[in-house]
């Protein structure tokens, strides 16, 4: 039997079930552990991935949150059997080099998206450069984003961007509210594109960027790459997984 640990979210439901989970199957510290069942809803899941990015070990979600796009649904029979059928998903996050006013550099991974945002009551002047070249010299816009194909159904398409094929390599580039080009709806990009967005007129017009759940206020660059070094694997079963559900979001009205 695989040596299981099971953490949850703070939620009620989420702590109940993984004191039952335990009871039933044991539990190890994530160290220790084959794989990691989280319990909650996907900022959990988001969480986790993050916590434990250095350990290469699967994770498998159960819903106990309210979307659950990223999560199996939630039970406690079969489980170590559904564990041992459970197909996997690969990703890859985004590293975002974030340099503030202060000319400080931070560093963050993005499983989602990297997103700017403008953080006064006037639009965010922002120039948009592909792999060394200029290409928009000034957005006009609340912010962008650049989102990963496992995030591409979150904030992403709620921006209106498109949905990413899991295993397709590339890049959403998605505004948030353009203002001018008016008509510009974003681009998609090879997964291994270098992207740097440039602030102007940052004291009158500040811009804050996020790697998911990292905040850096008052940017003035932001870099983005991919950090393809980085595997994060995540558990499905069968015919529910990332792949099935991307495809099947296309069709959703």
């Amino acid at each position: 039997m695989q040596k299981i640990s099971f953490l949850g979210s703070r939620a009620p439901e989420a702590q109940a079930s993984m004191n039952v989970l335990r009871d039933r199957f044991g539990h190890v510290s994530p160290e220790d552990a084959d794989v990691i069942v989280a319990l909650g809803g996907d900022g959990f899941m988001l969480q986790t991935l993050h916590a434990f990015m250095d350990l290469s070990t699967p994770v498998y979600g159960m819903n106990r949150g309210s979307v659950g796009f990223l999560m199996n649904d939630y039970a406690e029979e079969d489980l170590p059997e559904r564990l041992s059928d459970a197909r996997v998903a690969t990703i890859n996050p985004l590293r975002m080099i974030a340099t503030d006013a202060m000319e400080r550099r931070h560093t963050g991974l993005a499983i989602n998206e990297v997103a700017l945002f403008r953080q006064t009551h006037q639009a965010g002047k922002i120039s948009i450069a592909i792999d060394g070249e200029v290409l928009m010299d000034e957005l006009i816009c609340d912010g962008i984003m650049a989102a990963t194909p496992a995030g591409s159904t979150a904030y992403n398409l709620s921006a209106n961007g498109p949905i990413l094929p899991i295993r397709s390599k590339l890049l959403a580039l998605t505004p948030i509210s353009a203002f001018r080009p008016r008509r510009w709806r974003g681009a998609l990009l090879p997964w291994e594109t270098h992207l740097e967005f440039t602030v102007r007129e940052q004291h009158k017009r500040p811009i804050s960027a996020t790697a998911d759940h990292l905040e850096v206020r008052d940017v003035t660059k932001v870099q983005v790459e991919a950090a393809s070094e980085i595997i994060l694997r995540l558990l499905y079963n069968p015919g529910h997984g990332l792949e099935e559900r991307l495809l099947r979001e296309q069709f959703t009205v």
